[in-house]
């Protein structure tokens, strides 16, 4: 209990791992929202459940690159850049941090790119957006089917440590894992990062075609078919397959796919309603990152000329105001005849 863990964001599974943490260590959670601080301070609580009181609040990041060597960057990958950018100052060489973000970040240039290549340089995974805005070099990735829904209520789960660096998978072990929460390591970083990022995707998929009363034949189709499509667009942009074929890859894709408690999932049965996706977005609690990943990988897939009908009709319901009803039947009637095209 010597130590103080840093967790950089309040939301669900922000909490979730102040939590797992707060196990084995002291916990500084940053909060920009001092009515969330002083309750976290005072009351012990975010929302309906209770912290440790080994678990701190604070609005100053200063003091968290004070006090913490090891943070956990836990925020929507929108905002993902500026926090990191304002903490930049008071973080170093001698930091680690392990963000838990599943999302994308690109550049300016990113509208622009019309070609592969240029695509590449102007798409970043968190663990780049760190690299890019601090003087931190141990960075990596937690990923893994963890619904904050559920580790939140103590259900037992696993997650990936993934990074270049055997200190940061070995610290990362450490301060996790209990009985209930098993912590793997992984050396193929982007991978796994993008693995976490383009499986939301599916998960708003699964969430319309689930809503419209389809049966488990059509999810089963709709996450393997989806898997390919994952691995296809990561295959683009430099990024091994094996990550997709493990715990943050499938085993994270079936989790967020077939759960209700998935923002992703959540946000797909809203447009399966007919709901706009402005009013989803104005309603929604938390982000659900799949939206703005949707727009990325689709500009990947135009870039790489790939065969993707899921990510491709997922873009017109999204933001070109498609028939969701027309969607799913040319979905349903897809012609790609080839399986397993990715091996």
């Amino acid at each position: 209990m010597n130590r103080t863990i840093g967790v950089l964001g309040a939301g669900s599974f922000g909490t979730a791992i102040a939590r797992l943490l707060s196990k084995n260590n002291n916990v500084l959670m940053y909060s920009r929202r001092p009515e969330m601080v002083e309750q976290i301070n005072n009351d012990h609580h975010i929302k309906a459940y209770k912290l440790r009181k080994n678990i701190s609040a604070s609005s100053d990041l200063e003091r968290m690159g004070r006090e913490c060597h090891l943070i956990f960057p836990i925020l929507p990958s929108e905002h993902f850049r500026e926090a990191i950018r304002n903490l930049a100052p008071y973080v170093g060489p001698g930091h680690l941090m392990i963000h838990g973000t599943k999302g994308l970040d690109v550049s300016d240039d990113f509208e622009s790119a019309t070609d592969i290549k240029t695509i590449k340089k102007t798409v970043f995974t968190m663990s780049e957006v760190i690299r890019q805005e601090t003087s931190v070099i141990r960075t990596g990735a937690l990923a893994g089917p963890n619904l904050a829904g559920e580790l939140l209520d103590g259900q037992p789960a696993a997650t990936v440590i993934a990074s270049e660096f055997d200190e940061v998978i070995q610290i990362g072990r450490d301060v996790l894992f209990s009985k209930d929460f098993i912590v793997y390591g992984s050396y193929n970083l982007k991978g796994i990062e993008l693995a976490g990022a383009l499986k939301n995707i599916i998960a708003i998929a699964s969430g319309i075609m689930n809503t419209l009363g389809f049966g488990k034949n059509m999810e089963a189709l709709l996450i393997t078919r989806g898997l390919r499509e994952m691995i296809h667009i990561a295959k683009a942009v430099g990024a091994e397959i094996r990550p997709f074929l493990g715990t943050a890859g499938v085993g994270d894709l079936i989790a967020t796919a077939t759960s209700n408690q998935s923002r992703n999932y959540t946000f797909g049965t809203h447009l399966a309603q007919g709901k706009k996706v402005s009013e989803i977005l104005e309603h929604m609690d938390e982000v659900a990152e799949g939206y703005r990943t949707i727009k990325f990988a689709y500009r990947i897939v135009q870039a790489a000329n790939l065969e993707a009908p899921i990510t491709k009709t997922l873009f017109k319901v999204v933001y070109q105001d498609y028939s969701v009803t027309k969607a799913l039947l040319e979905l349903v009637h897809n012609p790609l005849k080839i399986d397993v095209d990715f091996i």
